[in-house]
């Protein structure tokens, strides 16, 4: 089970890396499905292994000078709130509606991306 929790971080990490995050899309899907973990408890240990995700890619994009500083701390700014709002709508409802929103979202920025 360790190599498994190990394997699913080295992917998510990778994607982390290479794209500028997106990792959460990996973890959380893997977390529900493969190690059965509650949807919501999901979310929130996705989080956690991001943060230290991005610090560590932060650290490299910031060698290379690839930081966008002052675009970087206004979205930083709203994600801040953001963040807080998200954690408070995430208790109000059922796991199946952000399903529905994930899969929604997935659809379009695949879609864009393609198109």
């Amino acid at each position: 089970m360790k190599l498994k929790k190990i394997l699913i971080g080295l992917l998510a990490g990778t994607i982390c890396g290479l794209f500028g995050t997106g990792g959460g899309m990996l973890l959380v899907p893997s977390f529900v499905y493969l190690l059965k973990i509650d949807p919501k408890k999901s979310r929130a240990t996705s989080l956690f292994c991001m943060l230290v995700m991005v610090m560590t890619s932060s650290i490299f994009y910031y060698s290379s000078n690839y930081i966008d500083w002052k675009t970087g701390l206004l979205c930083a700014i709203g994600g801040i709130a953001g963040g807080y709002i998200g954690a408070k709508i995430l208790k109000k409802f059922p796991d199946y509606i952000f399903k529905i929103i994930f899969i929604l979202f997935l659809g379009y920025v695949s879609y864009n991306m393609i198109f």
